[in-house]
């Protein structure tokens, strides 16, 4: 499989707070890789800084072989990457249906002016982004809900939207920023099995998470963060047994915190 997503020795600074130091990854097309650490380890600094939403001080992000580390974030929403965010950022007041439809056009050509016009292709646009927004709440379990004030979605239901919301605009590549954030063990295993059909349909996928179980349940790679840096990186089972990744978690073991003292 090729690289979808290429970062190169990448560093962003805040001041004195060095955020990311260096770090590299690759992310192939049709796989789920994650970003895990402790908190402060730089995950939501680095998925900033992919999304277009923070510029790097140094080294180069590459999307689909194209150079976007200068790049805004709807350039590069329009080269195929589309996101979630730790904390869902709906539309409140709008239906379920049309926070979907806004996602949607990201992919439709009309405009101001040609909407004002009427036009006949933008009515025909308009409808297909309905069938498809609709398409999408089915496949997601939400479409009972189209009608509804997204702000009156359960939380777990509002993720799911962000998601639909997301996968509206076909990407390529997927960031789940905490997709599993505040979801019981039910609403987890639901959002597993979304993440791992999202694959099936080619879309590429990686996610920042704090939940273990999510992470060793749906993905084939794993690069750990800590402080910044890379401590580790490898298929799930490798990086769950390494002592260096044990250690950042959950501190050093009693004999080694007494021989160090």
């Amino acid at each position: 499989m090729a690289e979808l997503l290429e970062l190169r020795e990448v560093s962003r600074s805040f001041g004195g707070l060095r955020a990311l130091q260096g770090v590299s990854l690759d992310v192939r097309a049709g796989e789920i890789a994650a970003v895990i650490g402790p908190n402060g380890a730089g995950k939501s600094t680095l998925f900033n800084v992919i999304a277009g939403s923070i510029r790097p001080d140094s080294g180069s992000v590459r999307l689909l072989g194209r150079e976007i580390s200068r790049s805004r974030p709807h350039e590069v929403a329009r080269l195929g990457l589309a996101r979630t965010f730790q904390t869902t950022r709906l539309f409140g007041r709008m239906s379920v249906l049309e926070n979907v439809m806004v996602g949607r056009h990201v992919r439709t050509r009309a405009g101001f002016p040609s909407a004002l016009l009427g036009l006949p292709w933008t009515h025909r646009e308009e409808r297909e982004a309905e069938r498809f927004s609709r398409a999408l709440l089915s496949e997601l379990g939400l479409a009972g809900e189209a009608s509804r004030a997204a702000g009156t979605l359960s939380f777990g239901k509002q993720r799911l939207l962000e998601l639909a919301r997301a996968l509206a605009t076909e990407p390529s590549l997927l960031l789940l920023d905490e997709p599993a954030a505040g979801l019981n063990i039910v609403e987890t295993e639901r959002l597993a099995a979304h993440i791992r059909s999202l694959r099936d349909r080619g879309v590429t996928v990686l996610l920042v998470e704090h939940d273990m179980t999510l992470v060793m349940q749906v993905s084939d790679h794993v690069l750990v963060l800590e402080a910044g840096k890379r401590l580790a990186e490898g298929a799930p089972r490798e990086v769950q047994s390494d002592p260096r990744v044990i250690e950042a978690y959950l501190g050093p073991a009693e004999g080694e915190t007494r021989a160090q003292g």
